[in-house]
């Protein structure tokens, strides 16, 4: 069934729902979820939000196309009006971002008008949960230009050796950059993106779910990293997020040929990814 919108929801009151039904969710990988795909027709990047967006994340200002990770945040409403839903069954509260694939498939002008389509595509056991996957489509002239899958985790108890296993383990990429992370970081993106999931937003709210303090948001991750590597215009990028990165904080930045990643200064992975030419 397709839901057509005529504008996209306002977050807060998604927020709240989300909240509030969060203690009521039993996720498991067999329960049921939306089978509604949400459109959007005609929706344009705000220029001054994206002008922000732009700086945060470090990408060059005044392109005449969207950033690579941009149009995440053009379906993050959709996305969210199905998370926050009743027949969603995973609690909105303290969902953590595990992996997401995009493939731009065309040059997407920051000023052009794009028809935004999001659905659930399914549950899936992780060892330490269960995963809804969530596709989002941007299209212009009525083909597919942007595509994504992100993966959504909700952590509860399961059995012993169930669920997707971790990726292999490589060894460090050569570092390009070190970045330092303030500890307003996750607010400062939560304003430019919308997600203002309390485990980004300050230590006290992120250690009600288990978190000793704020994280980053893994699109911020990626983003800074797609800043850094540069993409081409028609391109694939899969990345993985591995590990919370924890705010304040340091992280490097490592890449060779078309692999990237983040490592803390223990070594540990936070992200790794790939860029391939779509």
């Amino acid at each position: 069934m397709v839901t057509t919108l005529t504008r996209a929801p306002a977050l807060p009151p998604l927020l709240a729902r989300g909240a509030l039904l969060s203690p009521l969710k039993r996720p498991r990988p067999d329960a049921g979820f939306p089978r509604t795909r949400l459109l959007l027709p005609g929706a344009r990047a705000d220029l001054a939000r994206l002008a922000a967006y732009e700086r945060v994340c470090g990408f060059p200002a005044g392109e005449s196309g969207l950033p690579v990770t941009y149009p995440h945040l053009l379906g993050f409403p959709l996305a969210m009006r199905l998370m926050s839903g009743r027949d969603f069954p995973l609690p909105l509260l303290g969902l953590v971002h595990t992996s997401i694939t995009v493939t731009r498939r065309a040059a997407m002008p920051a000023g052009e008008a794009y028809d935004i389509a999001v659905h659930v595509a399914g549950l899936a056991p992780h060892r330490r949960g269960t995963e809804a996957t969530v596709v989002t489509e941007a299209r212009a002239g009525g083909a597919v230009v942007w595509e994504s899958a992100s993966t959504y985790l909700a952590r509860h108890r399961t059995a012993p050796g169930g669920g997707r296993r971790p990726e292999a383990e490589h060894p460090p990429l050569p570092a390009r950059a070190e970045w330092r992370l303030a500890a307003d970081l996750g607010r400062r993106y939560g304003a430019v993106s919308g997600d203002r999931n309390p485990i980004h937003l300050h230590p006290l709210t992120a250690r009600l779910f288990g978190f000793p303090r704020a994280l980053a948001h893994g699109m911020w991750t990626l983003a800074r990293c797609l800043a850094a590597h540069g993409t081409p215009e028609a391109v694939s990028v899969r990345a993985v997020f591995r590990a919370p990165v924890l705010l304040p904080g340091t992280v490097t930045y490592g890449a060779r040929g078309g692999r990237f990643e983040l490592r803390g200064p223990d070594g540990r992975p936070h992200l790794t990814g790939t860029v391939d030419p779509a």
